[in-house]
């Protein structure tokens, strides 16, 4: 546990990509199995023990040092790992020997939501500040030191010499602590046999389009659809059962969630397509697809009912094929594997699967003029994809591009902020901003105009603005509300979003699809921010 501890503080300290694969490497070549695969996994987020939350840690520390002494700190530091493991009491003696990663996997797996409160102490009484601050976020599973599990995977594979192509090849068909895995690449034994088990493959990703002009004799465009990029896999083992699979764009197995997907392939596949739900109204541009807010409802959920299935069915718009009936068709080029796509079609049930279409144009000016004027919530934009490509995991310059659509654009008024996490601790960079639900310019006794909040953004500045707008957070607030706080309506955002919806949990009614800042108006007064029937007028639900 040690050598894991001193690895996450040196993680949290480290700015440089580089520098950070070499430390995971190297950490992974000198630390014994079984410790270094349950590291993996916590850098990966593949471990989950449910009988320890936030809340657990919060509880604990809300026993054993002053409520509001806690409050602040947290506050202030920004992170509940951090703060607790340091405000933590320390033991009147410490054991002679720490655990090791797995004997506290071991434990914390065998803990339940009435014996954490007692267990969970006696292991953080085993530990320094760094230990402990390594235990809590193995256990809550919020790592948040800058490490995703695509660099992690990338690590792995750079510690042992092997493609991180390889890797994420096996991977998902895998379970913690990876015996097999590193016994292939580690040890120089045969890869994992996991020819009968559905495993997610990487997807083939796209680069966003700049200002070139592509030849469409070359490129291929579809449709670049608003649901989630999911890959259905189906296999059949040599007992003969077959088992499908639905992996979202991560990996994650999200099969339990759309039930109704899992048992309409007809023929063991790999497919790669969107998931979508149907709307109210079929056909039309989106082909029967309702906007993401829909499908929105069902993400997430552990059980689905009856009525959800009913109301909001999921269905797959297909983009591509990487297996078919055992035939591996990566290697084709696009136009191959779209051939063969095609040709599956009709053995796929319409109420489950439909293809996403070639969008035909004469040029690409005229392919412009097609983009500019697709407005379905369902559409984000265009996919341009190169004929002769084959499909390669992740993103390679000059195959496929993404060119999305132009967002909306409306002016907000900023109203409160809240610190960010990891290494925006310290700053307020998490902002809501609202709309006028009137004439900002009427007198109060003629009924003036309140700003309604309409969404919150945390992305689209530089750091340098970062630092002016915190600084301008602390020099007008008026309230505060635990974390947040509310200050004068002195600033004007232009937010740039996808789409906007009803919401009943909203006040305004109303719900972004993805706002970002895109500008900071420092130069606008508040009264001339948009008004909510502004922004209400863009709901195309």
């Amino acid at each position: 546990m040690i050598a894991f501890a001193t690895l996450l503080d040196t993680l949290v300290y480290t700015t440089s990509r580089n520098r950070k694969l070499a430390l995971i490497a190297e950490y992974l070549r000198e630390t014994p199995d079984p410790d270094r695969g349950w590291a993996l996994a916590a850098l990966t987020g593949e471990l989950d023990f449910p009988a320890v939350k936030s809340s657990t840690i919060r509880n604990l520390m809300k026993d054993r040092v002053d409520p509001v002494l806690w409050t602040l700190s947290r506050d202030f530091v920004g992170d509940t790992a951090e703060t607790a493991s340091l405000l933590w009491p320390e033991p009147d003696a410490r054991a002679a020997s720490v655990p090791s990663v797995a004997e506290v996997v071991e434990q914390l797996a065998g803990l339940n939501r009435s014996t954490a409160p007692k267990e969970l102490p006696r292991l953080l009484d085993l530990l320094d500040a760094n230990g402990r601050f390594a235990l809590i976020k193995l256990a809550t599973g919020g790592m948040r030191i800058g490490v995703s599990a695509r660099l992690a995977k990338t690590a792995f594979a750079q510690a042992f010499d092997v493609a991180v192509e390889e890797v994420e090849e096996y991977w998902h068909a895998l379970e913690a602590p990876y015996p097999e895995l590193f016994a292939w690449a580690a040890n120089g034994e045969d890869p994992p046999d996991v020819s009968n088990r559905p495993r997610f493959r990487p997807f083939m990703l796209a680069h966003p389009l700049d200002e070139t002009r592509l030849d469409l004799a070359e490129y291929a465009a579809e449709w670049k659809w608003d649901g989630i990029r999911v890959q259905l896999v189906r296999v059949t083992n040599e007992a003969g059962d077959a088992e499908t699979r639905l992996y979202s764009r991560s990996g994650d197995d999200i099969s339990a969630t759309f039930p109704e997907l899992l048992d309409v392939l007809p023929v063991d596949a790999v497919l790669d397509g969107e998931l979508l739900v149907r709307g109210n109204a079929q056909g039309g541009e989106s082909g029967g697809a309702a906007s993401f807010n829909a499908l929105q409802q069902r993400l997430g959920r552990k059980t689905v009912s009856k009525k959800m299935l009913t109301e909001a069915p999921a269905f797959v718009r297909l983009y591509d094929a990487l297996i078919i009936e055992g035939t591996d068709v990566r290697q084709q080029p696009w136009a191959g594997r779209r051939a063969a796509l095609e040709t599956l079609m009709p053995r796929l049930p319409e109420s489950h699967f439909d293809i996403s279409q070639i969008v035909a144009a004469r040029n690409f000016d005229h392919l412009a003029e097609i983009r500019e004027g697709a407005r379905d919530d369902a559409i984000e934009g265009l996919m341009l994809k190169r004929r002769d490509s084959p499909y390669i995991a992740g993103r390679k310059v000059g195959y496929w591009y993404k060119w999305k659509r132009d967002p909306l654009l409306i002016d907000c008024v900023l109203m409160y902020a809240q610190r960010g996490s990891g290494k925006r601790s310290s700053f307020y960079s998490d902002y809501t901003f609202g709309c006028w639900n009137g004439d900002p310019d009427a007198r109060i006794e003629d009924g003036g105009a309140e700003l309604l909040p309409v969404g919150k953004a945390y992305s689209g500045f530089t750091d340098a603005e970062l630092k002016k707008l915190d600084k301008l957070v602390r020099q007008t607030t008026l309230n505060r509300f635990g974390p947040v706080r509310e200050v004068e309506r002195t600033l004007v955002f232009e937010v740039a979003f996808d789409s906007v919806h009803t919401s009943k949990r909203h006040k305004s009614g109303l719900a972004m699809r993805f706002p970002r800042i895109h500008r900071i108006r420092w130069d606008k007064p508040v009264h001339e921010a948009d008004r909510i029937e502004t922004l209400r007028a863009l709901i195309r639900d």
